[in-house]
């Protein structure tokens, strides 16, 4: 087992050097020494697992005369056994709508950059956003780094000089003002969903969390509730789907406010008062008048008719998310502490929610001493 430089367990075939770097390797069915160094300790982790899965189960013989579509299929069917079934969706969506029709029938070595480009500007040409642009170069990225890492091919085609930052400007998600959210939240009252966002606004959890709270992961004496899964219903199979939440730092402890604990106790007497309630969703928390979860859609449905009914611009899910996390910002909330409630896996995540409330308040801290700077 390797470790890192304070002496904790990384797993198997992994360790940090000196400088820093984190260090993967391993051999090959083949007897060859296969590494792999990076800063980021996930992107070592994930390497490992892919290659070695990939080391393990494959069956190529001649994988320079795939096509992109073959090579693709292959290497999707890898990353369903290693990342987040989302990942594998956004993967595919980006593959099927934007990549396949402009390279799919095309040798894997013989993909150049220009073909790459070719991708992200037609993207761009057809309205796209910048958002959904990167996406795709994402999924381009990893499936040709991996035939690269694999030695498919020499280099990857989707390099530096490969410009996706085009497109459409994406849609900015700004919180809602107190007083727009104050009026929000007079126009759900009584309304199913009412437990539901007013919950999301005390909390900040991700849709998928909302979806997925069991009673047992409350703690009402201790007023915390464990993140422990994520849940969404996928209409293409038409099934529940419970997985892990988006990251390990997912896995979190929330410390419960007052009005949370209130809207709980709220919802656990309107769940009593339900006809039918199936067994497998029993410990399930926010359930619709059918005894079963609300689809992940139909929380933003609902949105969009209060919001047409009092008038005010519409919004989504994680805009409430976004707005408790500006609640906490203008609280005086750490971002460290924010950061933790919100599961971010990275700390520049939760700071960027500072940029906005950060020039409002060099504005409301410069008026406090603009007296004690004027020097007569």
């Amino acid at each position: 087992m390797g470790k890192d430089l304070k002496g904790k367990e990384l797993g198997e075939g992994i360790l940090q050097q000196q400088n820093g770097t984190y260090f993967a390797r391993f051999v090959d069915k083949f007897g060859r020494r296969r590494t792999k160094r990076s800063k980021k300790l996930q992107e070592v982790r994930q390497w490992l697992a892919d290659a070695t899965y990939i080391d393990q189960h494959s069956d190529l013989d001649q994988p320079a005369d795939m096509i992109v579509d073959a090579w693709f299929d292959y290497w999707i069917g890898i990353k369903k056994q290693t990342v987040r079934p989302n990942t594998v969706r956004n993967y595919t969506d980006r593959y099927e709508r934007n990549i396949k029709g402009v390279i799919g029938n095309k040798l894997l070595t013989e993909v150049k950059p220009l073909h790459c480009q070719m991708v992200f500007s037609k993207m761009a040409e057809e309205g796209y956003r910048t958002s959904t642009i990167y996406q795709a170069r994402i999924a381009l990225f990893n499936m040709l780094e991996f035939a690269k890492e694999n030695d498919v091919i020499i280099n990857n085609p989707c390099k530096k000089s490969v410009k996706s930052d085009m497109g459409k400007p994406s849609a900015k998600k700004e919180a809602l003002t107190k007083d727009v959210q104050r009026k929000f939240l007079e126009a759900v009252v009584g309304y199913s969903y009412e437990n539901q966002y007013r919950f999301v606004l005390q909390t900040g959890l991700r849709t998928g969390e909302l979806i997925g709270l069991k009673w047992s992961d409350i703690d009402f004496e201790e007023k915390t509730l464990k993140i422990e899964r994520s849940m969404e219903y996928r209409y293409s199979v038409g099934e529940w789907r419970i997985g892990p939440p988006k990251s390990k730092s997912g896995y979190r402890t929330i410390p419960l406010t007052e009005e949370a604990i209130r809207i709980l106790k709220n919802q656990r007497e309107k769940n009593s008062k339900l006809k039918i309630v199936p067994m497998e969703w029993m410990d399930f928390v926010f359930l619709c008048r059918n005894g079963t979860p609300v689809k992940n859609s139909t929380y933003d449905t609902g949105l969009f008719k209060y919001c047409d009914r009092i008038g005010i611009p519409r919004f989504s899910m994680h805009v409430l998310r976004h707005t408790f996390a500006t609640r906490c910002i203008e609280g005086g909330m750490k971002p460290k502490t924010l950061q933790k409630i919100l599961g971010h896996s990275n700390i520049g995540i939760t700071m960027n929610l500072y940029v906005h409330i950060t020039e409002e308040e060099k504005h409301r801290e410069i008026d406090l001493v603009a007296d004690a700077l004027k020097v007569v």
